[in-house]
């Protein structure tokens, strides 16, 4: 089959930037167009070996690992972004640092952080597009697809790893803008009920907070700024949920502007005719070691037109 088909086995042996990563991920990224159901086929009859041995999806791989692919058509196209789309293009101007190892972007909102669920592309195919050099950009953490900010994105394997474990180790510091509805409390300083994530029958997914089954969260507040009817908060997840800064808002009675899954509809008609049109939670900066060169890097996002509109109509009211 291989020979008439021009395919051939191959084979990768596993460096610094590989270390660590299951057999399983390193197969899906290395065999791009290759569905996931072929690539777990492959593991389960065997005919991937690492060190000429048969592996379970969960190996991790160490360096100097051989391992070998079976012959496997990727797909006949690629997912195709285009560059010159105004979006997309736009990314470029959006990156605020950027060094050998690792960019930080001011991601738009409105822009999922990766495809999926109907989306063609996200940010992080976007970005791989525009830099088709770079063979191993990966998103560091996530930001839901209607919240702005800063996006942190690894260009190396190792670099991934050390800033996975700084958010294990809950070291690095990601501050939030969200304007809330109402008077936010001053004593409201550390918001801890714990959350649960529930999928909806139409495959939407809700987050509720649930004393008996949640997950343990954190989130730590402070005021910025009050207007008439808002208040103006910095939130400082201190654990990484789903949805966590937007249901602790909520579940204190003060839901963030503009969020059509946990809003106030009442509150978010008002701040529509203000010419507010987005969710206003916005990742403001990010503090954190970074991995190579052991600084610390303190980087900040500015807000965009939107929610600087928003603020300026408030404090002229």
């Amino acid at each position: 089959m291989s020979e008439k088909s021009g395919l051939k086995v191959s084979f990768v042996t596993i460096t610094e930037d590989q270390e660590g990563q299951r057999v399983d991920n390193f197969l899906v990224t290395h065999l791009k167009g290759v569905p996931k159901s072929a690539v777990y086929k492959i593991l389960r009859k065997g005919e991937v070996r690492v060190n000429k041995k048969r592996v379970k999806p969960v190996y991790r791989l160490q360096i100097d690992d051989l391992v070998r692919i079976p012959p496997i058509r990727t797909a006949e196209r690629e997912e195709f972004v285009p560059r010159n789309l105004d979006k997309v293009s736009a990314l470029e101007d959006a990156i605020i640092f950027e060094d050998k190892y690792l960019i930080v972007i001011n991601k738009p909102s409105g822009m999922a952080v990766h495809g999926g669920s109907g989306l063609s592309y996200g940010l992080i195919e976007a970005l791989r597009a525009l830099r088709p050099e770079e063979k191993s950009l990966e998103l560091v953490h996530r930001l839901d697809r209607d919240t702005s900010g800063c996006l942190l994105i690894s260009k190396r394997r190792s670099i991934l790893k050390g800033l996975h474990e700084q958010l294990r180790e809950k070291t690095m510091e990601k501050n939030y803008w969200a304007l809330v509805t109402g008077e936010w409390a001053a004593k409201i300083k550390n918001v801890t009920e714990p959350l649960r994530k529930n999928t909806l029958q139409s495959g939407e997914r809700v987050v509720r907070v649930d004393e008996e089954q949640g997950k343990a969260s954190h989130t730590r507040f402070r005021v910025l700024e009050r207007f008439s009817d808002c208040t103006l908060v910095q939130a400082s997840p201190v654990t990484g949920r789903t949805h966590q800064i937007r249901v602790h808002t909520q579940c204190k009675g003060h839901p963030i502007a503009c969020d059509d899954k946990y809003g106030d509809q009442v509150f978010d008609s008002k701040m529509r005719s203000r010419g507010l049109g987005r969710l206003f939670l916005h990742a403001h900066d990010l503090r954190f070691l970074h991995p190579k060169t052991e600084t610390t890097l303190h980087v900040e996002a500015p807000l965009d037109k939107a929610l600087t509109n928003c603020l300026t109509t408030l404090r002229q009211e």
